[in-house]
């Protein structure tokens, strides 16, 4: 039975009537529950801070589940089984250091920013460092979400024109305008509830596919057993290697600043935080997310896990059914829900939900930037009414840059300031040449530490895609493993896995930013306002005064005691 399912490829149909009405089901209930969100009465005025905030009143488990759902976009839903196929279980090792990421967060970004009462992360770097770093961040966030979210739109949309034959350009702008529709109209509380059922039909997807899988493959018990002949039960791996890819140390070490840098500082991620109804529920919400990102993160390696169990004879990769590692979950999916319709289109809902959450979290997030950062200084006049409706604006021309880049993706004090800014340079400039020499330079196989596969009992054959184009299967590939294990000098630094760039790049801003600070002149502690540091948080009530507070060079009377007079902390 499972070889006849590895095999046999030909007439592997596409999706079915059945398939496109669940699909269709899903982006309904989404536009539903965003819809409802924004006509909903509250007993409070509307505001821009409602809007971008949910007025401060969401529970710890909706905005849980809504971090939890925005960091599983579809490249996640694609990418988990397929990396924990090629390189084994150890991949859940992610969650590991996810759980202490959201521990240093919970306890050491979140009272701070909520006790500033802030409305955006780039506000603090005002407080602490002045207006230039502030507008430097809020850029830098524009740009690099704005060119990210083009890829998360992009992503279903190449799964949907491979698997299926679908137009590219309706999936792409379909899922784009949806978005940014309910966005638009119910700002945060659409993006948290949104998110809430998306979230679930994310999990639901990967259990259905486990399953089948399963069943498929005959059981629980064989399919562990050809994952641990295969080598993908592999816990064990501590090699401190840096240039293997995926091991415990590079998900502890690495991982763990890679996500601090999305988890405690990103705006997307921020806003949601100050959107709960108290510190303690926003610490409690970090907390839901990490349950449900064990849960769905750990469904999607299984899967990955059950492939493998599948193929271990037929590598769709090696044996060429397929052209990239990206095509493993589509693959899978029409293979062994192939008589039963329906099913096929969750893994689309599945997909396209992770697309969904991550895309409107992330058009929220630069309207809530460009208006908190740049514009509202200048409308100090305008009423909320005025405000609410430029932040709706904002998102529809958001939204619509974002489509915008997708469609392109188819082509493809002053010494401290300055070593801020010098450590910023640095930072930048390390993650951008690791990034190009890895690109022109990769890594080979063996040094990733990607496992062993085999095509040796695929049938030689012709088959036909989705797209009416005949592929000849006569073949066998090499072996793996054959290229020399590294070459030396900065050929093996080109290969540090990805996962330790974000480390690396943080601890070289850090040290060339202390450094120069150092030379240029340190910041007297008695200059810096209580509220500012993790270390200073004794005051459990000091509010951010952010349109009336000069820039931090401006020196502040010492701080004598723990309770500060608010008329001392901030002079006027």
């Amino acid at each position: 039975m499972m070889e006849s399912a590895a095999a046999s490829d030909t007439g592997r149909p596409g999706f079915a009537i059945a398939d496109y009405a669940v699909f269709a089901a899903m982006l309904a209930i989404s536009l539903t529950v965003g819809l409802s969100q924004a006509l909903r009465k509250t007993s409070r005025p509307p505001s821009v801070d409602e809007f971008f905030t949910g007025g401060r009143s969401m529970a710890a488990v909706p905005v849980g589940l809504s971090l939890c759902a925005s960091f599983m976009s579809a490249v996640q839903v694609l990418g988990v089984p397929s990396e924990a196929y090629q390189y084994g279980l150890k991949f859940v090792y992610m969650c590991v250091g996810q759980s202490l990421n959201s521990l240093i967060t919970a306890f050491m970004f979140v009272p701070v920013f909520y006790r500033l009462k802030i409305s955006s992360s780039n506000q603090y770097l005002r407080l602490r460092f002045g207006r230039g770093m502030q507008l430097l961040g809020s850029l830098q966030f524009l740009v690099a979400t704005l060119l990210y979210t083009g890829i998360v739109i992009y992503a279903p949309a190449l799964i949907l024109n491979q698997a299926t034959g679908l137009n590219m350009w309706a999936s792409l702008f379909s899922t784009g305008l949806i978005c940014t529709f309910y966005t638009t109209i119910g700002g945060m509380k659409a993006v948290i509830w949104t998110d809430v059922f998306q979230i679930v039909v994310m999990l639901s997807g990967f259990i259905a596919i486990s399953i089948q899988g399963t069943i498929v493959v005959g059981g629980p018990a064989r399919v562990f057993e050809i994952a641990y002949n295969g080598s993908r039960l592999n816990f064990n791996d501590f090699d401190v290697d840096p240039r293997r890819r995926y091991t415990f140390w590079s998900f502890i070490v690495g991982g763990t600043l890679v996500w601090l840098s999305m988890y405690g500082v990103n705006q997307a991620q921020v806003q949601r935080y100050i959107s709960c109804r108290s510190e303690r529920e926003a610490q409690r919400a970090l907390l839901v997310n990490q349950l449900g990102l064990w849960l769905v993160v750990g469904s999607a390696a299984l899967c990955g896990i059950v492939m493998f169990a599948l193929y271990s004879n037929c590598d769709p990769l090696l044996a060429g059914h397929i052209s990239a590692p990206d095509e493993y979950m589509p693959y899978l999916v029409l293979d062994i829900f192939k008589d039963l319709p329906g099913f096929p289109g969750l893994f689309l809902a599945c997909a396209y939900s992770g697309t969904l959450s991550t895309v409107s979290t992330s058009i929220n997030a630069m309207a809530a930037v460009t208006m908190e950062d740049l514009l509202k200084s200048h409308l100090a006049s305008t009423s909320q009414r005025g405000l609410i409706l430029i932040s709706r604006a904002l998102s529809l021309v958001y939204g619509i840059a974002c489509m915008t880049v997708a469609a392109l993706s188819t082509l493809l004090d002053w010494g401290v300031l300055q070593g801020v800014f010098a450590g910023m340079a640095a930072g930048f400039c390390l993650s951008v040449w690791l990034a190009i020499g890895s690109t022109l330079y990769p890594p080979t196989r063996q040094m990733m530490g990607v496992l062993p596969a085999s095509a040796e009992l695929c049938l030689s054959m012709n088959m036909t895609d989705n797209r009416g184009r005949t592929v000849g299967i006569d073949y066998i590939r090499p072996p793996l493993h054959l290229e020399p294990y590294g070459a030396g000098g900065v050929m093996d630094f080109y290969s540090m896995s990805y996962l330790y760039f974000g480390a690396l790049a943080t601890t070289v801003v850090v040290l060339v930013g202390l450094a120069v600070s150092y030379i240029t002149g340190p910041t007297k502690r008695n200059t810096i306002s209580p509220g500012l540091l993790f270390w200073d948080l004794e005051n459990k009530n000091i509010e951010a005064k952010l349109m009336l507070q000069a820039p931090q060079i401006v020196p502040l009377n010492p701080v004598a005691a723990v309770n500060v007079d608010e008329g001392e902390a901030f002079p006027k």
